[in-house]
């Protein structure tokens, strides 16, 4: 690996991309449900529509995205910075669908559902095309776990750097209440998101791509067809290791997806604003996004002494014991909470942040097995998101359903005027989920990462 002036370089190159969608993926996925619910004024059943449409697509794109980059014969498909390249103004673009309304939006507008189900699918579409090439691009720059954890390192940085965004676009427009900064902020991430994202477009090279010429490398792999895709797909799934890891990462995107969806939700109504004002809570809201990589970056000497598989099994357990702290703390502990709510969002994405690590060792374990000339990475990949990305339109609409059956569809409605009484059913609904959720997820997650078997990464030097 070439190293000037204390600079990893294709390190570099590869965390820019982090930059530049964590940048845009934060504010999308922490902003757009209290928008439809509560500004755009979405029916409940709009938005589940939504939601399931988006969940097919979600999970069918991602593998069908991993098998072109993985065998076209087209350049900007099949080499990974070309994706990157091509794709990035595309995902810009597409960030910037929710927040400009179609029309003047009203109480159950049909439009805000067909608002909602184009967005999230165009978004999630460009967002899968690259950061597919770029996880492909994290297993491909090196085998050498050493340089791995250096990827990770940049990659943490750059993460840190990107989801300082949701710190600022709550400043700018106090949490989405000054709508028109709001918009104006997310114009120009989309902008700096692009520059980001091409700087890697045109510096990511793969040692694969240093190695040998793209026509080669896919005319050793065969040609597009429905019959290798099963092939590769069966060959992915009878790997022990990859269910495990699959079943695992869905929870944990379920959870992920709880935090950031329903963090604000959640703080806004169970502590009171006089408790916490709003410059605190944009701090807090951005703590939950920058901090995770904050704590990484502290555990490089970990994932380095003891590897990855612990580091994520000692977030599990404390998750654990948190979540029950927290209810035995109760409700009326605001600051606890606040704390709680905080540190919860942390860890699931921190452990989420270096999962790339054991899906990487996947990547090798399967081009060793099989013998392949060059690694399936965006199939590996893909495939896991297949299994995993449904977790994204299930936790919103299950929870949605929930806080509805307690009243929050009255409570956020501009002609009903709610019952007091209402209140303390939502809320009590509100912070047993916010308890309950990260105890059962976690506890199932200790269970399934158990068994996994690839452990010694960290101490082999390949």
């Amino acid at each position: 690996m070439m190293v000037n002036l204390g600079i990893h370089r294709p390190a570099l190159a590869y965390s820019m991309t982090t930059l530049g969608a964590g940048m845009m993926n934060h504010i999308f996925n922490f902003y757009y449900v209290k928008l439809f619910l509560n500004q755009y004024k979405i029916t409940e059943g709009a938005f589940n529509q939504a939601q399931v449409v988006f969940m097919i697509w979600n999970a069918v794109n991602d593998p069908l995205f991993g098998y072109i980059q993985d065998n076209s014969k087209v350049p900007w498909c099949s080499k990974r910075r070309q994706s990157i390249l091509y794709g990035a103004p595309f995902y810009a673009l597409a960030f910037l669908l929710p927040w400009f309304p179609w029309t003047n939006y009203k109480e159950g507008d049909w439009l805000s559902g067909m608002h909602l189900m184009i967005a999230l699918c165009v978004f999630d579409g460009m967002l899968t095309f690259v950061l597919l090439a770029q996880c492909a691009l994290f297993a491909e720059i090196s085998t050498r776990h050493e340089s791995r954890l250096q990827l990770i390192k940049y990659n943490q940085v750059a993460s840190l750097l990107g989801s300082s965004s949701i710190l600022f676009c709550g400043l700018v427009s106090d949490n989405m209440e000054k709508f028109s900064n709001f918009q104006t902020f997310t114009v120009l991430v989309a902008v700096l998101s692009t520059a980001c994202m091409c700087y890697t477009g045109i510096f990511g090279i793969s040692q694969y791509e240093q190695k040998e010429s793209s026509l080669e490398r896919y005319k050793s792999d065969g040609s597009l067809s429905w019959s290798s895709v099963f092939t590769l797909t069966k060959q992915i799934l009878t790997q022990k290791n990859f269910i495990i890891f699959v079943s695992m990462n869905f929870f944990q995107v379920l959870h992920a997806t709880f935090c950031s969806n329903f963090m604000m939700i959640f703080a806004d109504n169970l502590i009171p604003k006089d408790t916490l004002p709003s410059f605190v809570r944009s701090i807090m809201y951005g703590a939950g996004f920058m901090f995770p990589q904050l704590l990484v970056l502290i555990s490089h000497s970990m994932l380095t002494k003891i590897g990855y598989y612990k580091v994520i099994m000692y977030a599990f357990y404390i998750e654990v014991f948190a979540s029950v702290f927290m209810l035995i703390m109760g409700p009326q502990r605001y600051y606890v909470l606040a704390i709680f709510l905080t540190t919860n969002m942390v860890l699931v994405h921190a452990s989420f942040s270096i999962f790339n690590l054991p899906i990487a060792d996947i990547v090798d374990a399967d081009m060793e097995k099989y013998k392949r000339k060059s690694p399936i990475s965006s199939m590996v990949f893909g495939t896991n998101a297949l299994f995993t990305k449904p977790a994204q339109s299930l936790a919103p609409m299950l929870v949605v359903a929930i806080l509805n059956k307690y009243g929050y569809e009255h409570l956020t409605s501009k002609i009903d005027q709610p019952d007091p009484s209402l209140f303390l059913d939502l809320h009590g609904a509100m912070f047993y989920m916010t308890c309950l959720v990260p105890l059962c997820i976690a506890i199932a997650q200790i269970i399934i990462w158990t068994p996994y078997s690839i452990r010694s990464s960290h101490i082999t030097s390949v």
